[in-house]
């Protein structure tokens, strides 16, 4: 595990957002970090969840505070256009693909090339957020788990837990409305939450075929619905 990421990003993040980063050493190949304990409880992402409102105020935090904070990691637009997932998926068409995506196919790559443009940006994201990844202790939220932390766009981490509160039961709409509160997410245009909104749809999409998990069933539709909402489809 020698070169874990977070060895090298732990000390750029703020305490108020994440656990600190105490000490870090190397044994046998492995590298072994220290950080913060925290006693708490993994977020409720439910409706009508008390906890939406702290995360709301968590994201704002992690937009402002590790925006070109000079960290070292891989960047994500890059990524993105390496997995490619729409153009990937319009070669060896799945027959059981959603009918709208396969008839709309040529118009999803565009999206999802737009998708790696907007990405593009210096803050350090996250990429990875679900209730697992988020405590709750004392009235606050903090985000754990920063193993696939790139650089990029704040906005990444709005688009992929708006899909994540889809699954867990909210509409696309009522979700795009709670995303409203991270100013990040509200001052981004249309073309950047639809860019956004498909490409995750599109990630999930080929990532559950290639490594099917019943986790798949559920996020994926979710990230459909969304990415149907924000192209006003719905």
């Amino acid at each position: 595990m020698l070169g874990h990421p977070v060895s090298s990003i732990g000390r750029w993040l703020p305490s108020a957002i994440a656990p600190r980063l105490r000490w870090r050493t190397e044994a046998d190949g492995w590298l072994l970090l220290g950080f913060d304990h925290i006693q708490g409880r993994h977020a409720d992402l439910s409706t009508g969840s008390r906890d939406l409102p702290l995360i709301a105020d968590a994201m704002s935090a992690m937009a402002r505070d590790l925006a070109g904070c000079g960290a070292v990691a891989d960047r994500l637009a890059p990524q993105w256009a390496r997995f490619a997932p729409w153009r990937r998926l319009a070669k060896d068409i799945p027959a059981d693909l959603d009918p709208w995506a396969c008839d709309n196919l040529d118009q999803l790559i565009i999206w999802e090339s737009r998708a790696v443009e907007v990405a593009e940006g210096d803050s350090l994201v996250h990429t990875d957020l679900h209730s697992l990844n988020i405590l709750i202790s004392d009235g606050r939220a903090t985000v754990i788990d920063w193993a696939w932390s790139r650089l990029g766009s704040a906005a990444v981490d709005v688009a992929f837990l708006t899909a994540r509160l889809v699954a867990a039961g909210h509409t696309p709409v009522a979700a795009v409305t709670w995303a409203e509160n991270i100013p990040t997410w509200r001052s981004a245009p249309f073309d950047v939450r639809a860019a956004l909104a498909v490409q995750v749809w599109g990630l999930w999409e080929r990532t559950g075929r290639e490594r099917p998990r019943p986790l798949w069933t559920k996020i994926t539709p979710a990230a459909r619905a969304v990415a149907r909402h924000q192209l006003g489809l719905v």
